[in-house]
């Protein structure tokens, strides 16, 4: 069956009508929780108090906030994609951070005044109240999080221990909102602020809980996927083939990813994010990892028949996103795996044109799958060989000179990117420079999220 995908404006693409709803339920309950803040009583006992209470209010709102973004839900992952949410998510986060040390700081500043002791002296007075303590507690779990989440810091761990790691946000949670059940005043003006501020923490947290527990465990138990083959690839790359039952109503599209976790061979807290590396048939899902960390390299070795949880279907890398009728496919190393499925997918129609960067061909996984899909698809595949900046011109795969030559006609498709973060900066940086509208522009970047 042939699809036909239409044109679709920067006014009607799913990726702008979902930021446009998100903006517009932010906007609208920041306005609420400012009008909270502004009808509060008692007043604050001084200037230092107030801006301590004002920082704390919006603190609880951006922690409710972050609970919706990481709640994975469906309406914003299907057609904001995971990437761009782990941005919000990061950024969220750092403000987040601030918040947590700017309003215990103006809080400490406020009563060591009006107590006339030291700020070291109002700690040590304050800790001793239990819902400060909590507070304290979850504000401290907060700042170690987010020193991790520093650039620097977060290359360094692997995505097993960077997962862990946020799964204090849970205890967080709890803290603040006993916390909160004592100390929070502005929120308690009347019953109806009251309310609100607990219907937007029953919503966040209902999210959360739906999003990441009740809906996984669903389909799961539904499902019961088990490993039916394990194919080595091309060097240390490896394909897991999962088979289930009625797998076509997890619905999952080509370009999607799921969270993958091998309870019988690897913990519980293991859990890699590893894209679908063929278009699901409704019978069997296939992943394809490169042996990178502890999980990935221990793939090779999983048994026939065991049991896999897996959540997701996740992303919004998908033929959904489609604005223009011909498509620009580009994969760098094991970034091939969704695009390889977008290949095959027969939503992905139109004239297609793949290009795969790798630094030779050895290096260049499921090659052979890629030509046979673009042979029977009328598809052109074209090899980037070569390593970045060697030779004089130095050599530059994506710049707009070469992405123009390898595809004339680049302006006019939308471009999918998948691969390591440096290789679609790279991409970004050339379609920019050629004028290839932000809509027609896809991007599936390898990032750590929790």
């Amino acid at each position: 069956m042939t699809a036909t995908v239409p044109q679709t404006s920067t006014a009607t693409s799913p990726a702008r009508t979902a930021r446009v709803v998100a903006a517009v339920f932010v906007v609208a309950n920041l306005a609420i929780v400012e009008g909270m803040y502004f009808t509060a009583s008692p007043p604050a006992h001084n200037t230092l108090t107030a801006v301590g209470r004002f920082l704390g209010l919006h603190l609880a709102f951006v922690m409710a906030m972050q609970l919706l973004l990481i709640a994975r839900l469906p309406f914003l992952d299907r057609r904001v994609g995971m990437d761009r949410l782990t941005t919000w998510h990061r950024r969220t986060g750092f403000t987040l951070f601030w918040l947590v040390l700017l309003h215990p700081t103006f809080v400490l500043l406020g009563y060591s005044k009006l107590d006339k002791i030291s700020f070291f002296g109002e700690f040590s007075n304050l800790a001793k109240q239990t819902p400060v303590l909590f507070g304290m507690v979850a504000a401290a779990l907060v700042l170690i999080t987010g020193f991790f989440s520093v650039r620097f810091a977060r290359r360094r761990l692997p995505y097993e221990a960077w997962h862990a790691l946020h799964l204090v946000v849970y205890v967080v949670i709890v803290l603040a909102i006993l916390h909160q059940l004592s100390e929070g005043s502005a929120f308690k003006t009347n019953a109806l602020t009251q309310l609100y501020w607990w219907a937007l923490w029953a919503f966040a947290i209902g999210a959360l809980i739906t999003g990441r527990m009740i809906v996984p465990l669903v389909r799961n138990a539904r499902h019961r996927l088990t490993v039916a083959a394990v194919v080595p690839e091309a060097g240390d790359v490896v394909s897991v083939y999962a088979t289930g039952h009625d797998l076509g109503r997890l619905n999952a599209r080509a370009g999607q990813f799921f969270l993958w976790r091998f309870p019988g061979d690897n913990g519980w807290f293991q859990v890699n994010p590893w894209s679908l590396s063929a278009a699901p048939d409704g019978r069997n899902l296939r992943l394809t990892a490169k042996g990178i960390g502890k999980t990935s390299r221990s793939l090779r070795n999983l048994q026939v028949g065991a049991k896999i949880f897996a959540e997701g279907p996740y992303g919004a890398f998908t033929a959904d996103q489609r604005t223009r009728p011909d498509a620009l496919l580009i994969a760098g190393g094991i970034g091939v795996t969704p695009i390889r499925a977008l290949l095959e997918d027969e939503h992905m129609t139109g004239d297609i044109v793949v290009l795969y960067r790798v630094r030779d061909e050895a290096e260049a996984v499921l090659l052979g799958e890629l030509r046979n899909l673009a042979s029977a698809r009328g598809a052109r595949l074209h090899l980037v060989t070569g390593r970045t900046g060697a030779g004089s011109p130095p050599f530059d795969p994506f710049s707009p000179e070469n992405l123009r030559r390898m595809v004339p006609d680049v302006t006019e498709r939308d471009t999918y990117v998948c691969g390591p973060l440096p290789m679609t900066e790279a991409v970004l940086r050339g379609l920019r420079g050629l004028g290839v509208p932000s809509r027609q522009v896809h991007a599936e970047v390898f990032r750590l999220a929790s």
